[in-house]
């Protein structure tokens, strides 16, 4: 090793003492190798100063220092700052220079705060309920229905009141006809009606077993439209056994046997059911289907019926439908403009009792099966399913007429009675008789 490799090593990189140069710092400080340096006879070569080179200074060792006394810089002060001396580190609590303590929960329990799970993946749209599970819930939606309307077809037929021997056979009775024949009767019957009530109706007192109004319907089986006829209670009829009176002393007499028996006679056409209700039931019934929408013709005031009405479309209340079927004001024959009235309105009601807005909702349907069943009569073989097709034929809108009638017949005892076109009746019971449609110059009544 030479002398200057030797001062070299000795040296100390930082003692600030510049180093001889070495054989090769020609190519280090950028000039020419040394084996290609120009010689110069007589001349030394001259000598050139190295840069100093950055040092890195090494490793120190800190001079030991005495703590003493320290003074903390004062700061800022803050609304919930935790007491001088202590800090909060992530749910622990330190104390000057003291070991981390964990922080006391608000409730006086220990332990650290429960640990804050992150968020995860954001949630992607919600599915939509599969087709097959919409039509389960349908289909669960649809047959909890039909058990419950089936459950009150058979409570209401519990209810039904029936009236023994109505529709027995006598001898010389018309066979059975094509098609099904109701005889439907609104009684005089003040039944259910307090003296108050009988007031506020204005239906007097109790006159006995009289009819008020009687229709006989035909339900054909061609699928036709039904024919609803009213019978006007005061007709000249000739009833089995007691000779010519009005139809009304038919049930006066024998009540509904006899004029059951006494209709048939006189049409020729096979009763198959019989439905009877009285006053109270029908302003129940009107009353539990929330009312009655009715075009009322021509202003009506009539202080017998407890009516007052004035032209035009409305709804009418039980007590108001009452009087309307009953009054025998307005129209140059008082008696016709009362069966059309009687017509009008049942064919009103039975299709507002029979609308799915009444039925499917079980406050007006419930309301309107313990009303019915209260108020009507049946004969004994007519159950609900009897009634479900009444009601249904009702509701489709049934053509509408009279018995074609002509001046009048003096009865013995009863006075002055409706006198009927015989050979237009005649042709009106024939086309029951056999389904047929009922001509239009008669359907259009007299």
């Amino acid at each position: 090793m030479s002398e200057d490799d030797r001062t070299r090593a000795m040296r100390s990189p930082g003692d600030g003492r510049p180093l001889p140069p070495r054989p090769d710092d020609g190519l280090r400080s950028g000039g020419a190798p040394a084996h290609q340096a120009p010689s110069l006879r007589g001349a030394s070569a001259p000598t050139r100063k190295l840069p100093t080179a950055p040092q890195t200074p090494g490793p120190q060792t800190p001079a030991p220092q005495t703590p003493g006394p320290q003074t903390p810089a004062p700061r800022a002060g803050y609304e919930g700052e935790p007491p001088k001396g202590r800090s909060r580190v992530y749910g622990r609590e330190r104390s000057g220079d003291g070991p981390v303590r964990p922080l006391r929960s608000p409730r006086g329990g220990g332990g650290e705060p429960p640990e804050r799970h992150p968020a995860g993946p954001p949630r992607g749209p919600r599915k939509r309920p599969s087709g097959r599970l919409i039509v389960r819930i349908v289909a669960a939606f649809v047959v909890a229905l039909l058990v419950m309307g089936i459950a009150m077809l058979f409570w209401i037929n519990s209810r039904l009141t029936g009236i023994e021997g109505v529709l027995d056979d006598y001898e010389g009775r018309p066979g059975d006809t094509p098609g099904t024949n109701w005889l439907l009767v609104g009684s005089d019957s003040r039944k259910g009606l307090s003296a108050a009530d009988r007031k506020k109706l204005a239906t007097g007192r109790a006159v006995g077993q009289r009819t008020d109004s009687m229709m006989l319907l035909h339900i054909p089986d061609t699928g036709d439209k039904p024919t609803l006829v009213s019978l006007p209670r005061d007709s000249a009829v000739t009833i089995p056994g007691k000779g010519r009176d009005k139809l009304n002393s038919a049930y006066a007499i024998g009540g509904p046997k006899l004029l059951v028996r006494t209709v048939e006679t006189v049409t020729g056409v096979h009763i198959d059911n019989y439905m009877e209700i009285g006053f109270a039931g029908f302003v129940g019934i009107v009353d539990a289907v929330g009312g009655v929408e009715i075009n009322v013709r021509a202003d009506v005031d009539d202080p017998k019926a407890g009516l007052k009405l004035k032209k035009g479309t409305q709804v009418l209340n039980g007590a108001q439908a009452l009087g309307y079927v009953r009054t025998r004001k307005g129209g140059a024959l008082p008696d016709f403009e009362r069966t059309k009235r009687q017509r009008q309105f049942l064919g009103a009601v039975v299709k507002k009792a029979a609308s799915p807005g009444v039925l499917i909702n079980p406050f007006t349907s419930i309301p309107l099966a313990m009303s019915a069943t209260d108020a009507v009569q049946v004969d004994d073989g007519t159950g609900v399913f009897d009634m479900l097709s009444l009601g249904m034929s009702m509701g489709d809108s049934p053509v509408t007429t009279v018995v074609p009638f002509g001046g009048n017949e003096v009865v013995a005892g009863g006075g002055a009675a409706v006198k009927w076109d015989r050979t237009k009746a005649v042709a009106l019971f024939d086309a029951l008789k056999n389904d047929k449609p009922v001509p239009k110059d008669i359907a259009d009544g007299t």
